[in-house]
């Protein structure tokens, strides 16, 4: 299974294109929010699984703030991260996660890619694809595999 995790695209498709196309056959597609109206044309370009919430920019939006839900054995907790201060550290982010008891967890809101396992939890922000904010300014997203014996992967992946 072949998932593509994207944020911060603030309605720009272009680079969402771009980051489709480069990813190449998908089985899921996670959206972690500030979108900012563009929940239609995602809807049009992605044909398969979409998880999207809504990110502090989604004014007046009916997606959910946060989900959880099953990619294959690892249960995943998704929200855009502001209403747990990821700007200032993720701390609260990974208490939640681990409440839920989330096997991964991932947001956006920062416009920074991480990525970090600790514990048994997997917390991960693949950047922005639309406004990067990290040094080299390049819009980023991740790849996760889920191999054919359950375990999963993450590539952090720069557009082209």
């Amino acid at each position: 299974m072949r998932i593509l995790i994207v944020s911060d695209t603030h309605g720009r498709h272009a680079a969402l294109d771009r980051a489709l196309e480069e990813a190449g056959q998908i089985d899921a597609f996670i959206h972690l929010g500030d979108v900012e109206g563009g929940e239609d044309y995602v809807n049009a370009v992605v044909d398969c699984e979409k998880h999207i919430v809504r990110g502090n920019n989604d004014f007046f939006s009916d997606l959910p703030r946060e989900e959880e839900f099953y990619l294959g054995k690892y249960k995943v907790f998704i929200t855009h991260g502001h209403a747990y201060y990821v700007s200032l550290d993720p701390e609260y982010i990974i208490e939640e996660g681990r409440a839920r008891e989330a096997d991964i967890v991932m947001y956006g809101h920062t416009h920074k890619p991480s990525f970090e396992q600790k514990d048994g939890l997997t917390v991960l922000n693949p950047g922005s694809l639309s406004f990067p904010r990290q040094e080299g300014r390049k819009g980023s997203y991740m790849l996760m595999e889920i191999g054919a014996d359950g375990t999963a992967s993450f590539e952090q992946r720069y557009l082209t």
